[in-house]
């Protein structure tokens, strides 16, 4: 999971509930510092595990470029309200959730920038395929093709085993699934993080968004990550303006497998140096302005320009060129 290194709500960023025709969303909303949003706005979608605060180092620079930026917890997610039953939590209504949200925080016709980490990016994929209006270019941050492998898949197959064993899927109440998870969090996950020096606040933090996901929602999100297609090919005959930004230690989907898909998709893309499978936590102002800088030039691009016309600097000069980004400084907690 990612862990936030600080949960203190920067200067210009606030806690809001999204209404939507499919419900009510947790988001942290942060707006330019000084003078209006001139710039599209910016959607941020967690990954498995996680929620809005994972995006807290970024918020506060993203928004002083001049949009406005809204991180979401996804349908059942921290604060965010559960879904009827383990439909909901398909990929396609997970989708349409985020559509709806599209809907809300869209300014104009110009559209909005998608951003997806990890789980977050298959399921801003899934939504980009299915035909979402007002989405003006897509970021996969830590995310890969299809679904994920090696230690982290080993580890996600054990903990859906302890929650819902073959024979038993779909037959537990939400009671004993939460008293599941809690005995995860009790004798795995808290132990853990206390071992790793996580300070006592964080880990605080972390049981509690731990024991306020939806544990139906848990489980039918974790099979997705070990079960999702690849659908690359799907995405590249779009031909939007993507990022593939990824660490150059994720373990999650190596970053050549996200170099791979890059390629496949011609998306412009970047590796982060010293951060793993959660930039915008383990490096975050490169992962800052790694981000507005695509989304200025997307915006860029997105306009009618006289024939001549140079656009700003982009994060890749070209599709074909991938690069690293701009050395990562020592962690400040902020």
């Amino acid at each position: 999971m990612s862990t936030p290194r600080s949960l203190q709500l920067p200067d210009q960023v606030r806690r809001v509930s999204i209404q939507t025709v499919r419900g009510t969303f947790a988001a942290l909303e942060a707006q330019p510092g000084t003078g209006v949003c001139e710039r599209q706005p910016a959607l941020l979608i967690p990954g498995y595990t996680g929620s809005k605060e994972d995006f807290l180092p970024v918020l506060r620079p993203l928004a002083a470029a001049g949009r406005r930026v809204v991180a979401i917890d996804m349908r059942g997610q921290y604060e965010s309200s559960p879904a009827a039953g383990r439909g909901g939590y398909r990929p396609d209504e997970l989708a349409a959730d985020i559509a709806a949200i599209i809907l809300r925080i869209a300014e104009d016709d110009s559209g909005v920038h998608l951003l997806g980490h990890s789980l977050g990016g298959l399921v801003a994929r899934q939504t980009m395929l299915a035909g979402t209006a007002g989405i003006a270019s897509l970021t996969l941050l830590g995310s890969g093709p299809a679904s994920i492998a090696g230690q982290r898949a080993a580890t996600l197959r054990q903990i859906l085993a302890h929650l819902d064993p073959p024979g038993a899927a779909g037959r537990r109440d939400a009671g004993t699934l939460a008293e599941k998870i809690r005995q995860l969090w009790d004798e795995h996950l808290g132990p853990q993080a206390a071992a790793d020096g996580i300070p006592e606040h964080i880990i605080a933090f972390l049981r509690e968004r731990t024991l306020r996901n939806c544990p139906v929602g848990l489980i039918a999100m974790g099979r997705y990550l070990l079960a999702c297609p690849d659908r690359t090919h799907e995405l590249a005959d779009l031909g939007a303006q993507i990022l593939v930004i990824y660490g150059e230690n994720d373990d999650a989907w190596p970053p050549a497998v996200q170099d791979r898909m890059a390629r496949r998709l011609k998306a412009q893309r970047v590796c982060i140096p010293g951060a793993a499978h959660s930039p915008a936590v383990e490096a975050p102002e490169t992962t800052a302005s790694t981000l507005t800088a695509f989304w200025n030039t997307a915006e860029w691009h997105g306009r009618r320009r006289p024939a001549g016309a140079q656009p700003p600097s982009s994060v890749d000069a070209s599709p074909s060129q991938g690069r690293r980004g701009t050395a990562a400084r020592p962690p400040s907690g902020q």
